[in-house]
């Protein structure tokens, strides 16, 4: 074979591999026409050759002599050096693909090299948006428990304040009183605060029950009205035979109410507000592609409003406790963080989409639940505050146990009183006479009160329980406390909120 056939023969073998390869090439002139493109590239492209060869970029893209492709093309094109990118690349249907392309020069022109890495680029994507939202989850647990921390001490505190405050109002001359119920409404405001820290914290509701979403949001709708301005237009869309949830009907309360204020205060001059209750299966896909979501049957809220929205940078801090938009003194920058951490804490996910100018969803997911409905027995109303039955307080806060034990002395009760658990057991052992019911904080060292009360019942089988909480992070011994002759009392409390629990308890027939 002569060497010109042999020539001939290999440029066709080379052509025929560069024609079949998985990689887009095409070949243009320094005019910018191309003069070749393989079948990768037409695929890639979405073109035919006739649309490409014989024509000019311009003519096949316009306005593409603007973009960095064309300038390192360009360059390559005058200085023969070899170049490299990624490009995003948005096709006329608006679908868009990343290449990594490289640009060589060639006798004809250059030749561009496209690898599509689209898909690597999703997963690339994906996975820094996981791991970010990893780092945000992994910081707000962190500061979740030195607000339950907080919070707790704080409770104790607001209680020790409350109940001194609500006894010298009653003790000192008129003109005082005044100055008192100050101190009372300014204890209230902070014990609100610590409401929503412990929210925010993904403390366990108490009074979880099996319920439909959209009553609590059918319920919650006269109030939500009222809340919103006239220039703002609002609806509710609730679907029928929702699928059940467990929940805490006060925390949903709580949740959609923060949600329809922020919309409210996020849409100045007016705007629309609607609310959507709705079932729905979220797929392998989409939790996938959605971190901390998880598949299955789940019963959707959404809020939507038209209002101001938000841009990225916001987006990324808006759970964050303590941060936010409005002006100093319109809010505390806890709402949306106690909506986080109330929907975790119910197992659920937040997915939220804003822009500048575009308004604001918010999509909040409940699992959809398999069990029933459990009804609570309510204690009967107490007629009276006051006794004469002995009763054991444990609390290892100082101050907060001396006002208990005086509350209670001062309305006619015999007190025993201790420390922690080891003493409790011990005045026990050395009291004579019954012991009618204890009185406990939840959380206390070496022993909690849940574990003295088992203790104190097998030596007193008769002994009713009142326990102290302030819902800290070993609130998830609340779902064992709620049992006949067992009962709550939040913290912080007033006088007579702790003798009304008393009495209810005290009134109960003995098992």
């Amino acid at each position: 074979m002569s060497g010109g056939k042999k020539k001939q023969k290999s440029d066709q073998i080379a052509l025929s591999v560069v024609d079949s390869a998985l990689e887009g090439c095409q070949v243009i002139s320094p005019e910018f026409r191309y003069v070749y493109v393989n079948d990768a590239l037409l695929t890639m492209a979405k073109r035919t050759r006739e649309q490409l060869i014989g024509k000019t970029m311009s003519e096949c893209y316009p306005g593409i002599e603007h973009t960095e492709m064309y300038g390192l093309i360009k360059k390559c094109m005058s200085e023969r050096t070899p170049q490299r990118m990624t490009n995003e690349f948005t096709y006329p249907d608006g679908s868009q693909a990343w290449f990594e392309l490289r640009i060589v020069p060639v006798p004809e022109g250059v030749c561009v090299l496209s690898l599509d890495i689209s898909e690597m680029r999703k997963q690339a994507i994906n996975l820094e948006r996981a791991r970010d939202q990893l780092r945000q989850a992994q910081k707000m647990e962190a500061i979740g428990r030195l607000a339950s921390g907080i919070a707790h001490d704080f409770n104790n505190l607001l209680s020790v304040v409350l109940n001194y405050s609500a006894l010298l109002r009653d003790a000192v001359p008129s003109e005082f009183r005044a100055d008192l119920d100050e101190i009372v409404m300014a204890s209230e405001r902070g014990a609100a605060l610590t409401h929503q820290l412990l929210a925010f914290a993904r403390v366990k509701p108490i009074a979880l029950r099996v319920l439909d979403l959209g009553e609590v949001v059918a319920g919650l709708e006269p109030m939500l009205r009222r809340l919103l301005r006239e220039s703002i237009e609002f609806s509710a869309h609730i679907d029928s035979n929702l699928w059940p949830i467990k929940a805490d009907p006060g925390q949903l309360e709580q949740v959609l109410m923060n949600l329809v204020v922020n919309a409210r205060d996020a849409m100045g001059s007016g705007g629309k507000l609607a609310v959507h209750v709705r079932n729905i299966e979220l797929d392998d896909l989409h939790a996938e592609l959605h971190f901390g979501m998880t598949p299955g049957a789940h019963v959707m809220l959404e809020v939507v409003d038209t209002g101001a929205g938000m841009d990225k940078a916001t987006q990324e801090r808006i759970f964050e406790p303590f941060f936010t938009t409005k002006a100093v003194g319109k809010g505390t920058g806890l709402g949306l963080a106690t909506v986080f951490g109330i929907v975790q804490n119910l197992a659920g996910s937040i997915w939220v989409y804003s822009e500048p100018g575009k308004g604001t969803t918010f999509k909040l997911y409940f699992p959809r639940t398999s069990e029933t409905a459990i009804p609570l027995v309510p204690l009967p109303p107490a007629t009276r505050l006051t006794g004469t039955e002995t009763v054991l307080v444990v609390e290892d806060e100082g101050p907060l146990r001396a006002v208990v034990c005086g509350i209670l002395k001062r309305a006619g009760y015999t007190v025993v009183e201790a420390t922690d658990g080891a003493a409790a057991i011990s005045a026990v052992a050395g009291h004579d006479g019954p012991i009618h019911l204890l009185v406990s904080d939840v959380v206390m060292p070496k022993m909690n009160g849940r574990e003295l009360a088992d203790v104190l019942h097998e030596k007193l089988p008769k002994l009713k329980t009142l326990f102290m909480t302030g819902f800290t992070e070993d609130a998830a011994l609340h779902q064992r406390l709620v049992s006949p002759g067992v009962a709550l009392l939040q913290k912080p409390f007033k006088p007579a909120a702790l003798l009304r629990r008393v009495r209810e308890l005290l009134d109960l027939p003995v098992q």
